[in-house]
């Protein structure tokens, strides 16, 4: 099924996804958190180790099933809903190298297509920040970039590059894309 009113904002960590999504929310738009960073964080809280440097096909499977909860669960049909991230980069940076995608994940690429148009944030270092989840280099986030935009074209998605600007602005570029 593709919802042409869901938009996707990927990239690497630390790029401003959040952010904008933050202010978008504000604006009065439906905004869906990232799975991985729940993911993370029911794992720390658990002790768990479905991480991307622990049991990362777990990890994969745990972001896969809020995924596709995520997508079916939003019944807004016409106004814009903002993801951070989507389905369709799990076959990137979600499995192990030189790992092909599973079933599951394969068909849920299929069956849950969001709007063509993917915004990508590139890396931005001078946001780039760590904190309590987010505990990778800087170039790890510039190689996730490269993944996640493969990732997407490989699937048919057109991504637009959200530059370097303040929030107001870029929030103003999406909209005007939209």
């Amino acid at each position: 099924m593709t919802r042409a009113n869901f938009y996707i904002f990927t990239g690497g960590p630390g790029a401003g996804k959040t952010t904008l999504l933050e202010a978008l929310h504000a604006r009065g738009f439906l905004c869906v958190e990232e799975a991985a960073r729940r993911v993370l964080r029911e794992q720390a809280a658990t002790g768990g180790n479905a991480t991307h440097d622990g049991d990362r096909a777990a990890y994969r499977d745990r972001m896969l099933a809020l995924g596709i909860a995520d997508f079916r669960g939003v019944t807004e049909a016409v106004r814009p809903v903002f993801f951070d991230r989507g389905i369709p980069e799990l076959s990137g940076y979600g499995n192990a190298p030189g790992a092909d995608d599973t079933p599951e994940l394969a068909a849920a690429i299929a069956e849950c297509r969001y709007n063509q148009t993917v915004f990508l944030f590139p890396p931005w270092r001078a946001i780039y920040v760590h904190d309590d989840l987010r505990k990778h280099s800087f170039e790890h986030a510039v190689a996730v970039h490269d993944e996640v935009r493969r990732s997407y074209r490989r699937f048919g998605y057109q991504t637009v590059d959200v530059s370097e600007a303040s929030v107001e602005e870029r929030v103003q570029f999406v909209l005007d894309r939209i």
